[in-house]
């Protein structure tokens, strides 16, 4: 199967996952529980799945954020909410949240869905895929808005933890990955979304130039685009192995019922953000 099925599919789920991170019913739902503040309820959500984890296995996880800021968090959120509250937090905000933006898309067949997706979570390796392992092994809701937003996260953390190696593997090391993917006049906000600080963010630059990768100007070179493309290009390799498996028809199927809702949950994400996510419409 060509891999560009895998970047096809993950522009669908992506956006179903990422109202956990930016819609009030999220930041509501994280509150109730304890988890006051932006960045409590991200790191305590995301990393429910692993449990009442450290620091150190946090920043293996959260690659691209700086240390210091993971350390900030971890474990300091499990003093507030327990993994357990997190986690019903997360559901509890991802759901009601699409039940608002999704209020006027015919749901009629978000069973089917569910069960394509999970069908399809079914066939996923966890082996060396953290974070993509721990949502595997969660319990399943019976409510299929849940079911479905679950899948929805645990494929887009299987294909993360796929970037992550990809990365390492391709020599971009966690804030050279973050100054990769910024425009130099959007650095402000990208640096304060993983929390480097000048210091670290000027010595990536440096570094990226030194290795040829940046040019004086901080603009991407050839030798530069092509390491980042193979990286890319590993990612979707690796994430295409599921749908292969899955088969043709079922994974085409799931991308037309998933396409409408991807719209839709797409307008949810702030155009100044850290996913970097196409529009579902253009891919």
């Amino acid at each position: 199967m060509n891999p560009h099925v895998a970047r096809q599919m993950w522009a669908r789920l992506e956006p179903i996952h990422t109202v956990t991170y930016f819609t009030p019913e999220a930041l509501a739902a994280y509150a109730e529980v304890g988890l006051r503040g932006y960045w409590r309820g991200y790191f305590g959500g995301r990393m429910a799945p692993l449990g009442p984890i450290d620091a150190p296995l946090g920043i293996a996880t959260a690659y691209g954020f700086a240390p210091a800021m993971v350390e900030r968090a971890l474990p300091d959120v499990w003093s507030r909410a327990t993994p357990a509250a997190a986690l019903t937090a997360r559901v509890a905000g991802a759901t009601a949240a699409l039940s608002r933006l999704l209020a006027d898309v015919d749901l009629g067949a978000l069973g089917e869905m569910a069960d394509l997706a999970e069908g399809a979570a079914d066939l996923l390796d966890p082996a060396g895929h953290a974070l993509g392992a721990a949502n595997m092994a969660l319990a399943r809701s019976d409510d299929p808005l849940a079911r479905l937003w679950q899948v929805a996260t645990t494929m887009r953390e299987h294909r993360g933890d796929g970037h992550v190696a990809a990365l390492v593997a391709h020599g971009f090391s966690g804030v050279e990955s973050a100054v990769w993917r910024t425009e130099p006049e959007a650095r402000a906000e990208y640096q304060s979304y993983r929390g480097w600080t000048d210091d670290e963010w000027d010595g990536a630059v440096a570094a990226l130039t030194e290795r040829g990768w940046l040019d004086a100007a901080g603009a991407a070179t050839e030798a530069g685009s092509a390491a980042y493309a193979a990286v890319e290009h590993a990612t979707d390799r690796d994430a295409v192995r599921v749908w292969a498996r899955f088969g043709q028809e079922r994974t085409q199927r799931l991308m037309e019922l998933l396409s409408p809702l991807a719209e839709v949950t797409f307008t949810a994400i702030p155009r100044i953000n850290p996913v970097h996510l196409p529009d579902p419409a253009t891919i």
